[in-house]
């Protein structure tokens, strides 16, 4: 599977980002797909993740309430809804797809990776 992030920007705290990932190769809706993000001098951390169906999802506690992942499988492309955005959200931010259930919120557990795309909030 490739994966294409996009929709990232500068946005003001309090302001709301679309991220999209496009995926294309093997089918899309056999894959768990998550986002996750890297901050400045950080190591990249778990965001958000769906199952194949989009029955299931799980967030990071600091972004619940503020961010909701979704998926159109007939589109091949996952979206990351981000909602009062807060400086501290500020990171580059990548979708991947292949993890196993149990495993979500372990980044070593994707097997794809899209490229970067830079969402910067300011306060």
């Amino acid at each position: 599977v490739q994966l294409q992030a996009s929709g990232g920007g500068l946005v003001q705290a309090g302001g709301s980002l679309r991220l999209s990932c496009a995926a294309s190769g093997r089918p899309f809706s056999g894959y768990i797909m998550g986002w996750f993000r890297q901050g400045p001098g950080k190591e990249r951390e778990f965001v958000a993740a769906i199952s194949e169906s989009g029955y299931s999802t799980w967030y990071t506690d600091s972004v619940k309430g503020r961010f909701t992942i979704s998926r159109d499988n007939a589109k091949i492309t996952g979206y990351l809804q981000m909602n009062s955005l807060k400086p501290e959200d500020t990171a580059v931010y990548h979708c991947a797809a292949g993890a196993a259930l149990g495993r979500v919120r372990d980044k070593d557990a994707y097997d794809y990776w899209g490229q970067g795309t830079q969402v910067t909030v300011s306060s």
